[in-house]
Parts: C-alpha cells; structure tokens; sequence
C-alpha cells in the first residue's frame, strides 16, 4: 500500500513540492536563529566594551594625574558602578587576578578568563568570551568583555564587565519559535493549497479513468464535465471528443455491418436463387437471364471485396502502386465509356467536356482508373433517372483538375465533412459499402492530388479531382 502511495501524484507532490518547501523553511528558521544571534551577541559585546571602555579611561586619566591612591580610585570605581544590577564590574591586578569585583561576592582568584588573555595580547588591548559560569547548582550563560588599562607598572592592570546572556538567549529564541510558528503557518498553507490543488488534478483523472474503463466495455455514453479553462479542462475536452469520435466509429462500423450485410446478402440471395431456378428449369431464355444475373451479382460481389481488400491494404500501409507515365484523360475517357450505357438505361444522361492536349502524369493507371469509377459510379446511384452527369477536365502548366457534378438529391451541409470518412454513408437507402470515397480520396492522395466536395441538399454533388501533371502536349493538327 505504501509503493502505491508513493507511486501517486500526491505523494509525488508531498515528498517533492511539500518536502522542499519544509527545508526551505527550516534552512529560514536557522539563519533566523544565526542572523539574530550574531546581531544580539554583537549588540551586548559593543555595550560592554563601552561600559568597561569608560571605567579603563577613567582610571587611566586618574593614574596618570597621581598614582597616589590609584589603589583606593580602583575599589571605588567598582564598588560604585552604577550597572551593577545588570553587569559585573571585576577589576584585574597585575598577577591576571581578579581583585574587586562589583556583586559584593569574593572574587574567585584561580577563575579561568580566556578574554583576560586575549586582552593582553591584541593590540587594541580588548578580549571578549562566551562560557558558562556555574554558581550551586545553576548553570548560567554569560559574555565577559576585558579592557586592559593604559597605565604602566600600575596596581591593576584590566577591567573586566561580565553579564548573564540568559535573557538576550531568551530574546533570540522567542524569535525562533516565532519564525518557526510563521513557518508551520505557511507550511499549513502551502498543504491546503497543495491538497487543493493536488485534487483539482486527481478528481477530473479518478473521473477519466472511470470513464475510459467504461468506454473499454463499449459505453461509449460517458462524458466528462469541463469544469475548467486551463489543461484539465482542454484534456477533458481531448477526451470528450475521443468519445464523441469512439460513439461515431462505434454507430458507423455498425452502419457499416449492417449496410455490407445487406449488401452481400441481396447479391447472394439473387445468384443462390437463380442457381436453383437454373438446376430445375431447362429453358434457354431462363438459363440466359439467369447466367446474366449471376455474372452480373458476382462482378458486383467482387467489386465489394476488391473495395474492401484495398481499404485494409490503405488501413495497414501495404497499398502498392505501380506507377508510370499516364495520359490520366485517357483513363477518364474509358471510365466515362464504361458507365454511359449503363446510365443510358436510366435515361442519365453524362457530358463529358474533354480538353485539347495530354495530361500526363506519374502514377498508376489502374487505381486512377478505379478513382474515377467510383466518383462516376457514385453520381449515377445518387441521381436517379433522368438526370445529368457533367464531366470537365481543365489543364494548364502544372495540373488537371477534372470537375464530376450532378443533379442529384445533393449532401446536407450536416454530412458534408464526414462523407470522406471510413464507413459513412450519407444515404442508407442507396446500396454501397461507405468506404469507396475513403478510398478514392486516398489514392488520389498518394498521387500528389487532392479530392474536393461541394454538395447542396437537393441541387445536387461536385466532385472535383486535382492532379499534378509532368508535361502537357498540345494535340498536332495532323
């Protein structure tokens, strides 16, 4: 459980954003605790070089003026230091001895005074220490600040002032516990919002997860609320319209199911009932129509397999063009010619206007063939009898553009954009598989060209093909 935890973004933000966060507020609280410290100790080492700085000089002044009872001036100046209630006064002999002193107590002869030593050997004749003094029981911490006195072969030789730190100690930790106190506030702070933050996050990805599974089994109902306009929101979105595209996949493929069964079931249905007609029957006129119809079902059953079989080939990346210079009119002209009587039948009537010269292009004669099949093929489904195809073919120094439009029922401005997609069907009643323009579009795709759609809801379909030519030849007048 604990790996888990670790694993999750809350956790990752813990030991990481949080984590930081408290070390840097505990590097805060020492440098509050060193800055403070320095500066208070600093403050209270200035004061008592003062204090001891105007008893050294006033001593000195009185021993230069008569050394007569130097003695008797130094016992003076430290019985009545008017400090002595919040610093010691000590007077120093010149055995390194503390003679006087101003608490009253008696001064300890033997006591250990680093700052005495030190005194002595600077040249500004100052000496300063920290230590802890022990009186009974009690333990104290104090500061000790020693000025020798500039008067030679004299009785005493330093003055030394020495407080208790406990109360600037006392001082330095109240500010301490404050920073520490302001720094807890902030890291309480910083964990709300983090928290908060963190489930601004967690909440729309628990909720997406949920919602993928169920998308996995095949609800694809689900959707996520965008409660947001920053990356959440614009991932819940991403995700919304995955859905929406899943649910359109999902409702296509089974269009596509559903109208292929149909599809293969009418062609098959026709042959095995015209197989049977033709087992128990022996006239000729019967035989004769019924081979038709089943030569004509099976080309149409083979159409569809062939169309599926190149869908799957594009699907995979294994479509193969055998390309080569191609007079590609040449190949429009011969799928104009396929179709005409079968449109004439139906009273459709196609035009075809054909344009002086020869486009050439590289490319493969028999998917280009295939491509014009199906647009032609499309626009006589689509536009029942009596209508009209027109066919034109413009050129000029880089490109063909071949332009197929009908009068047919037309595409609603709704069905327009998807009418090129795998499996879309804009009208259901008309049979089909739904993948040839799928397939159209990209073959002429992989010749470097493009496939365009205008359609108007009941006026009728454009199709308009553009390719790159590599040379254009004007037609000799012999």
């Amino acid at each position: 459980m604990g790996s888990v935890r670790r694993k999750s973004i809350a956790a990752r933000w813990f030991f990481n954003c949080f984590g930081v966060v408290a070390v840097i507020m505990l590097v805060i609280v020492v440098g509050v605790y060193i800055v403070a410290r320095t500066y208070y100790y600093n403050a209270v080492s200035r004061y008592l070089q003062s204090e001891a700085g105007i008893v050294a000089g006033v001593l000195a002044r009185l021993y230069d003026e008569s050394a007569v009872g130097y003695a008797d001036n130094v016992r003076e100046a430290v019985e009545l230091f008017d400090k002595k209630n919040s610093m010691e006064l000590m007077a120093i002999n010149r055995y390194g001895r503390i003679a006087l002193s101003s608490s009253g107590f008696s001064p300890d002869g033997e006591a250990e005074m680093p700052d005495y030593a030190e005194a002595m050997e600077s040249r500004n004749g100052v000496g300063e220490y920290v230590g802890r003094l022990s009186r009974s029981s009690v333990s104290e911490k104090y500061m000790a600040v020693t000025v020798t006195i500039d008067a030679e072969n004299a009785d005493f030789t330093a003055i030394r002032v020495m407080t208790s730190l406990e109360l600037v100690d006392r001082q330095i930790m109240r500010l301490v516990l404050f920073t520490t106190a302001a720094g807890f506030v902030v890291l309480f702070i910083v964990l709300l919002l983090g928290l908060f933050f963190v489930k601004s996050i967690l909440q729309p990805i628990r909720v997406m997860a949920d919602s993928s599974k169920k998308l996995a089994k095949g609800d694809f109902s689900e959707r996520i609320p965008v409660d947001t306009d920053d990356e959440i929101g614009d991932l819940c979105r991403a995700f919304n319209y995955m859905a929406n595209g899943l649910a359109d996949s999902e409702a296509i493929k089974n269009d596509f199911i559903s109208s292929v069964s149909h599809e293969l079931r009418t062609p098959l249905t026709a042959i095995k009932g015209w197989s049977e007609t033709i087992m128990e029957v022996q006239d000729r006129e019967t035989l004769t129509k019924g081979m038709k119809v089943i030569a004509q079902e099976t080309e149409r059953l083979s159409s569809m397999v062939e169309e599926l079989l190149d869908f799957s080939r594009i699907q995979n990346d294994r479509l193969m063009l055998q390309k080569a210079n191609t007079d590609v009119l040449a190949e429009l002209a011969d799928a104009i010619l396929v179709y005409t009587e079968r449109a004439a039948k139906n009273n459709i009537k196609i035009n075809y206007h054909e344009p002086d010269g020869v486009a050439m292009i590289f490319g493969d004669k028999n998917r280009l063939r295939q491509v014009f099949l199906n647009i032609i093929d499309n626009a006589v489904k689509y536009i029942g009898k009596d209508g009209v195809v027109d066919i034109e073919a413009r050129l000029d120094d880089r490109q063909v553009e071949i332009r197929i439009s009908d009068n047919g029922c037309g595409i609603s401005a709704e069905d327009l954009p998807k009418v090129k997609n795998r499996f879309y069907k804009a009208n259901n009643t008309v049979r089909g598989s739904g993948i040839g323009l799928a397939v159209a579009d990209d073959l002429v795709n992989r010749h470097g060209g493009s496939l365009d759609i205008e359609s108007v809801k009941g006026e009728g379909t454009t199709v308009t093909i553009t390719l790159p030519i590599i040379q254009k030849k004007a037609e000799s007048d012999g």
